[in-house]
């Protein structure tokens, strides 16, 4: 039996979704006979972790502080194993900035964006804007489930777009608007589960068109002809390498009509709420909740030089589709 610690909560806006994943792997975990213990992350997480002996930790925290690599940076520290990916490939996805730098140096195909630094003035704002044109999306620079992201179609409603993105980040990513449809990419362990498409109810896949049910279709596997599906797949593919990610993760793409391909973010910790993408890719590619849950723990490991794995768990070999 291998004693699991799976982290939930945290301080950042993403608290409640973090929450609900955390609870759904508990009892996933449980029910494949392992001693899961469930922790409640907050400020005084160095002290809970030194107190909490397990095996190893399943991360379920989304935003800063449990994303973004500091967490991450902590249990490497204490020794501990973990889920997902590393300090720098944590830090470098939840920074859009830097995702997006990287995406360009190994040809990922990513739409054209340009940063804000604030606060910024309306005169500095029309001057950094210049021709880019409308519309645009705005977000915040390191922040997740479209928390602050807003589309704006001029320049009244980007100043306004700007200030929201503002009040959760001193950076601000603006960027192209795309009219296509959003595909999102589930990776386990190395291996390309599928593609899934989303068509929400709403101007586009904000936060209540992620996690309310009803507010957004879904259509396992996505629509695409064969040939442009795997393509897919090999884009989201690159995109996981470019940044050195490891573990559990779902890319974020565009797809066009006009055959093009964008990849707009890479998500190092998906979500496991029951709305959540990545268990909806899995059980479309043949493999239920406990079993994703189970292969997410058997990548735990520490990721410096002389890092360790954890325990190895019983469980069957993953097998997926496309």
């Amino acid at each position: 039996m291998t004693r699991i610690g799976v982290l939930m909560g945290g301080i950042s806006a993403e608290r409640d979704v973090s929450v609900r994943s955390g609870e759904a792997v508990v009892e996933a975990l449980r029910a494949r006979g392992h001693e899961v213990l469930p922790i409640y992350v907050d400020r005084d997480i160095d002290r809970v972790l030194r107190a909490t002996p397990m095996d190893l930790a399943f991360l379920c925290l989304h935003g800063r502080f449990g994303e973004d690599g500091c967490l991450q940076g902590l249990l490497e520290w204490l020794g501990i194993p973990y889920t997902g990916s590393g300090v720098l490939a944590s830090a470098l996805a939840m920074d859009k900035l830097k995702a997006k730098e990287l995406f360009r140096l190994h040809n990922v195909p990513t739409p054209p964006y340009y940063d804000l630094t604030g606060p910024v003035t309306p005169s500095e704002l029309e001057e950094r804007h210049g021709s880019f044109g409308f519309p645009v999306m705005v977000k915040p620079r390191r922040e997740g489930s479209s928390i602050g992201v807003t589309r704006a179609g001029d320049l009244l409603e980007l100043r306004s777009s700007v200030d929201l993105a503002l009040r959760h980040d001193d950076g601000v990513l603006v960027e192209r608007f795309v009219r296509a449809r959003e595909v999102h990419v589930g990776i386990v362990n190395g291996r390309v589960l599928g593609a899934i498409e989303i068509v929400p109810r709403r101007a586009f896949f904000d936060f209540q068109a992620k996690y309310q049910k009803g507010q957004s279709e879904y259509f396992y596997p996505a629509r695409l002809p064969p040939t442009r599906y795997q393509n897919i797949l090999r884009l989201a593919e690159r995109a996981h390498h470019a940044l050195g990610c490891h573990g559990a993760t779902r890319v974020n793409l565009l797809v066009t009509e006009g055959e093009n391909e964008y990849v707009l973010e890479v998500n190092t910790t998906p979500g496991m709420t029951p709305t959540s993408l990545l268990p909806k890719i899995a059980a479309g590619a043949g493999l239920d909740f406990g079993s994703l849950c189970d292969e997410i723990a058997r990548s735990a490991r520490l990721h410096t030089a002389t890092g360790a794995r954890a325990p190895r768990l019983q469980s069957a070999p993953l097998v997926a589709t496309a």
